[in-house]
């Protein structure tokens, strides 16, 4: 670990000047050591119908690209802002349904007005007279699989997409401010988020209107027309919405919504059209919760937990709906079944509604049109479809290492994952993984330089193995306009016998704190937040962190990947400073605090064992080698009278743990001890089940609710053995199970 000087000057050499000059400042000729470009690949303006019905009704794409560009521009609320730092590079992302129909229903010149005057003078009366409720409606008809003919004609949507396609193009200036050619496609099965951001390359070489979820709104179908539009010329790429509204089914491991097998075509069709996945957005991060990484003491970040469209029910699953449990997903679907669908990297992006974007708490205006367009509506939680104001947060900012700002070099970095995301902030990080990375290396002028001849970057898959553990360099910058670094970690995942793991590894921090022996934690770093201000100070933390990692629990057997966090110094969130602004204490509640951590999420960097290595990992026992040695599985009865109103010994075979479980009579279950004795149960990965929950037997499985996910275990008996198998863990049976009493 290295705590660097609080000088911008040192700052400066760790990542190379051209890094942190702005993208407009900079001569033309490519840096083959790359520079970073900071843009938006999530924005809605008034020609998305949501958009329009939210309040945003004046503004359009052209507004996006001033904004970006640092001009002052007016807000739906009727003032002006101005974005802190203009953007390197951004895209428009309409809504691919309806793009810009409320527009042409208004314009009598309209393709849309002179072939369908009625429908297009009922929708405009629509509109005016209530948008939301005519969204409301367009958004039932679409998930009811009604679409408005009308409005999908190739005649009058052509049009529209051209506009948006030619104003990208008159805003792309390269070298100064690239755009590109895009659009949301936004599927919603029974309100499960789906939605995919489509990119192209190239500007001229583009379908003649998009393929949209009234096309068809099921994943497998517009990878299908991706890879067809590709055949044809049209280079383009996909990122996968933010999921945490997916309820579990963006990251699914066994079926997909509609009940389909997740095989290695599958896999691969996302693979090759989806290199990317959105981090961080105003509607949260996709990163983790507490209930998927209870170790995580960072996990608890904005956390958004909302039914998408206002659909009422239990809390939405979480498995199935952030990225790191589809990273650890991944890694053991590749050992268990030899492919991974689940390797993209990350990007940020706003997803705001009111086509201009506030990346800082400091200059916060609101996502959704006048719904939260003032500081009172914000603080007093006005909603829209049930969503609360103050669960919103600033967008995220994807950030982009690239020869230079131009769209061939930025799409290309975007294809070989060479992106990290960002909650707003624009923390300069490199992240480098190899086999012979000299500790130090960092000494070196010109260290990165030798790190990509060396290594890899982010976003990459380590190469064959030239050493017994591989290394890491990660290089992180404050942002010149925001808080100090607190720390640097490096997040482990890896797999053994269908079971996955995480671990957190604090590898660089501010100041003179020394990890916990026992747990190898760096004490919290101390805060400067005045709440009662809304302030706080940079005297503590750092301008520069870096290091050389390496890997000390590498096994060159297991699959695993890496990825890179950093943390600034605590800060008050947007609703501290706004509350503070009103004489009011500021507001905490579920999903948000007072006080937050802004941070850098970098693509991972994956290993992957060859089957030579694979060799050297301890098998494990499958459900197939029950099954040939004679194993019966129980059926409810047998399960009953196994384990109800009585203690059972469960041994994890991978961990070696034991836990005795108590099954209640009333279905309620709890785990009593741990290898004896008391315990903390949070270790990821190490039980059958959760700690105290419900429990119920049904159809020949032990089945449990955890985090909104279903969990089943199978219990088989081998001779005078018991042996289990727990859904989600590919195949094997990695549980002995004992009863304890009658």
């Amino acid at each position: 670990m290295r705590n660097r000087p609080k000088t911008l000057a040192v700052a400066l050499l760790g990542i190379g000047l051209l890094s942190l000059v702005p993208a407009a400042a900079l001569a033309q000729p490519k840096n083959p050591e790359r520079n970073v470009y900071y843009g938006e690949t999530h924005l809605h303006t008034s020609w998305s119908f949501d958009a329009y019905a939210f309040g945003d009704t004046q503004t359009g794409p052209e507004a996006f690209y001033q904004y970006a560009t640092g001009k002052p521009t007016l807000h739906p609320g009727g003032y002006q802002v101005q974005i802190t730092k203009p953007l390197d590079w951004g895209a428009v992302t309409e809504h691919a349904e309806y793009m810009g129909m409320v527009q042409e229903a208004m314009d009598p010149g309209s393709p849309l007005r002179k072939s369908s005057p009625l429908l297009a003078r009922a929708y405009e009366e629509g509109v005016r007279a209530d948008g939301l409720l005519a969204f409301k409606v367009l958004s039932l008809a679409i998930a009811k699989g009604l679409p408005i003919k009308e409005f999908s004609d190739p005649a009058v949507v052509a049009p529209v997409w051209k506009r948006i396609v030619d104003i990208a193009d008159r805003y792309n200036k390269p070298g100064r401010f690239t755009t590109f050619a895009a659009y949301e496609w936004t599927s919603t099965p029974d309100s499960r988020n789906l939605h995919r951001n489509i990119f192209f390359r190239d500007s001229k070489k583009v379908p003649q209107v998009p393929f949209t979820p009234l096309d068809s709104p099921d994943p497998r179908d517009l990878w299908k027309w991706m890879d067809q539009q590709r055949a044809a010329g049209n280079e383009l790429l996909a990122i996968s919405h933010n999921a945490n509204l997916s309820n579990g089914m963006m990251f699914p491991t066994e079926v997909d919504h509609t009940g389909r097998p997740i095989d290695r075509t599958w896999a691969e069709a996302r693979l090759r059209n989806e290199p990317l996945t959105e981090m961080k957005q105003v509607k949260g991060q996709s990163e983790t919760t507490p209930g998927l990484s209870p170790n995580d003491e960072f996990a608890n970040y904005e956390v958004f937990v909302w039914h998408l469209l206002g659909k009422k029910g239990p809390p939405p699953h979480e498995y199935g709906s952030y990225i790191r449990q589809a990273y650890k997903d991944g890694v053991a679907m590749e050992q268990a079944r030899g492919f991974n669908p689940y390797k993209p990297g990350v990007v940020g992006g706003s997803d705001s509604h009111v086509s201009v974007v506030p990346y800082r708490q400091k200059n916060f205006f609101g996502v959704h049109g006048t719904v939260d367009d003032t500081i009172e509506k914000r603080i007093n939680g006005a909603t829209v479809l049930g969503l609360n104001s103050l669960w919103v947060t600033p967008a995220g900012l994807s950030a982009v290492w690239a020869e230079e700002n131009t769209r061939d070099a930025l799409f290309d970095a975007m294809k070989r994952k060479e992106t990290y995301s960002t909650s707003g902030v624009r923390i300069p990080l490199r992240f480098f993984g190899g086999w012979g990375l000299d500790a130090g290396m960092l000494k070196q002028k010109e260290w990165v330089k030798t790190a990509y001849a060396t290594g890899v970057p982010m976003g990459a898959d380590l190469p064959a193995p030239a050493g017994k553990a591989p290394s890491f360099v990660v290089s992180a910058t404050k942002d010149p306009d925001s808080a100090n670094l607190d720390r640097v970690q490096i997040v482990k995942g890896w797999s053994i016998n269908g079971q996955s793991f995480e671990k957190i590894y604090d590898v660089a921090w501010a100041g003179p704190r020394k990890p916990d022996p026992a747990t190898g934690r760096v004490p919290a770093i101390g805060s400067t937040v005045d709440l009662g201000k809304g302030t706080y100070t940079n005297n503590i933390g750092a301008v520069e962190l870096k290091t050389v990692w390496t890997d000390p629990a590498f096994d060159p057997g297991l699959d695993a990947f890496y990825y890179v966090r950093v943390l600034e110094i605590p800060t008050p969130r947007w609703s501290s400073m706004q509350a503070v602004k009103l004489g009011r204490v500021p507001p905490s509640g579920s999903g948000f605090t007072a006080v937050i951590q802004e941070r850098a999420w970098s693509s991972p960097i994956w290993y992957t064992p060859s089957a030579q290595a694979r060799k050297t990992a301890r098998p494990g026992l499958t459900v197939a080698d029950l099954s040939k040695q004679g194993a019966v599985v129980l059926g409810d009865q047998q399960l009953r009278e196994l384990v109800v109103g009585k203690t059972v010994k469960v041994r994890n075979t991978v961990t070696g743990q034991n836990f005795e479980i108590l099954h209640g009579t009333t279905g309620r279950r709890l785990i009593t001890a741990v290898d004896g004795k008391a315990a903390d149960l949070r270790e990821a990965g190490e039980m059958m089940h959760g700690g105290d929950l419900d429990y119920e037997i049904r159809d020949g499985r032990l089945r449990t609710d955890i985090n909104g996910s279903e969990f089943d275990v199978a219990v088989y008996k081998l001779g005078d053995r018991y042996l289990a198998a727990r859904s989600n863990e590919f195949g094997f049976a990695n549980y002995e199970v004992e009863p304890l009493n009658e």
